[in-house]
């Protein structure tokens, strides 16, 4: 897998990923909509109804913040597997650049040593 095929792969993933938060984010920002407004229209006194509000707003920060520490552990963990998977390739590439290296310095060589050949038996003449 070459370079721009690994970036196109990463960047498809983040998008699966962000799409995946704001439907996650979306989903709780109605159900926290739609509890305010139930308790609202129940018929309830307005001290009852200002403690639910409270209540409800709480909890729906309580599980929004949790969400948030989620996505960013996951995100954290994402890019750490991506780092790492990108640092093998990096030294296998490597690795291969080094290996082609020596092989064209092993042909130079050889080509270098007919040339002093071909020379030495030039100069005899």
């Amino acid at each position: 897998m070459n370079d721009r095929n690994t970036i196109i792969i990463l960047t498809q993933k983040t998008n699966t990923m962000n799409n995946n938060s704001n439907t996650l984010l979306g989903i709780l920002a109605g159900t926290a909509i739609g509890a305010t407004l139930g308790i609202l229209f129940a018929p309830d006194r307005g001290s009852n109804t200002r403690q639910k509000i409270a209540d409800k707003a709480a909890a729906t920060r309580d599980s929004l913040t949790e969400t948030a520490l989620d996505l960013r552990d996951r995100a954290a963990q994402t890019v750490a597997t991506k780092r790492e998977n990108l640092d093998t390739q990096l030294e296998s590439i490597v690795s291969d650049v080094s290996h082609k290296t020596e092989d064209v310095i092993t042909s130079l060589e050889k080509k270098l040593a007919e040339l002093k050949t071909k020379n030495k038996k030039l100069q005899k003449s």
